[in-house]
């Protein structure tokens, strides 16, 4: 199956880099990139699907209601 995407030009060079120097073809280093991007996802859903909410808040209860430093602003 052939789908066209459009992907940023500096990780287009990255991926062109990456396929010379292990002799490749971009398509094959993309491919692969995208392959283990969906396993981890599929892990993330796993693990997410093991973790119960009470948890989850009992741990974010810890968390300091404070505004967050000026370098980890947005």
């Amino acid at each position: 199956m052939t789908v066209s995407i459009n992907i940023p030009e500096n990780l287009n060079q990255q991926a062109r880099d990456i396929a010379e120097s292990q002799h490749l073809s971009v398509d094959e280093v993309i491919s692969s990139a995208f392959a283990d991007h969906l396993v981890a996802w599929g892990r993330l859903k796993e693990r997410a699907a093991r973790r119960r909410h009470e948890t989850f808040l009992r741990v974010l209860d810890k968390v300091p209601d404070v505004e967050p430093a000026e370098h980890d602003r947005f």
